[in-house]
């Protein structure tokens, strides 16, 4: 007996929102810490405008992914509204035209008609959606699913320097959690490489240079109007 394969494609929904959650939970949280921090304010300010940025971005990250996915998921019911229409009206035509998408894939002619005849017979919308509007249950859109990641998953990220900011002293601030949040993302570069079969060093040296990159800016930013404050 054959188990089912378990291919990765049936990740990619959600692990596309929980990665880009973290890494953005991590990189906006830690930048925004070590820019405060940077400007000589006090630990609290610096606590405070951590946590605000916190919720704001768990807040921002769902909303954003649920609009944007809600506006895709609108796409493919609309595409499948007007498929159905077109089966209803000329079913002979859909048969035709889905025998020769499998004709382009490489069956003869004849086998292709059976083919999507056979399938046409059994789930002719279905068979379309798959193979014409390429929209599979795997890979269809999920607003709520994808809202929910994006804000845990931020949350989580986020909650890393923000918490090693409120454990190290004031002067330790930029140093310390820039290190942190450097491992955390190298890791999180690491979990996703690992997870969706990817090459591990791309992945990792990807998220940890642009969090890098992102950290020097705002501490520059923030030394800066530290000093002319």
């Amino acid at each position: 007996m054959h188990l089912p394969e378990q291919h990765r494609t049936q990740r990619i929904g959600w692990l596309r929102a929980a990665v880009m959650g973290a890494n953005d939970g991590v990189v906006s949280t830690a930048s925004l810490l070590v820019g405060v921090a940077a400007a000589d304010v006090s630990h609290s300010s610096v606590l405070v405008a951590g946590l605000a940025g916190l919720v704001a971005g768990a807040m921002s990250m769902a909303a954003g992914e649920y609009v944007s996915v809600s506006t895709q998921a609108d796409t493919e019911r609309a595409d499948l509204e007007r498929e159905r229409k077109e089966l209803a009206n000329d079913h002979d035509f859909e048969l035709e035209e889905l025998a020769a998408i499998y004709v382009q894939r490489g069956l003869d002619e004849p086998l292709a008609k059976q083919v999507a005849s056979q399938l046409m017979a059994r789930d002719a919308l279905g068979a379309h959606a798959g193979d014409e509007l390429g929209i599979s249950e795997v890979l269809s859109a999920r607003p709520i699913q994808a809202a929910l990641a994006s804000a845990a998953t931020f949350t989580i990220g986020a909650a890393l320097p923000l918490l090693t900011a409120a454990i190290v002293p004031q002067s330790l601030i930029v140093p310390v959690v820039s290190s942190v949040s450097l491992v955390c993302l190298a890791s999180l570069g690491g979990l996703a490489a690992h997870a969706a079969g990817a090459p591990l060093t791309s992945s990792v040296v990807r998220v940890t240079f642009w969090g890098a990159l992102a950290m020097a800016l705002t501490a520059g930013v923030g030394a800066l109007f530290g000093v002319t404050a």
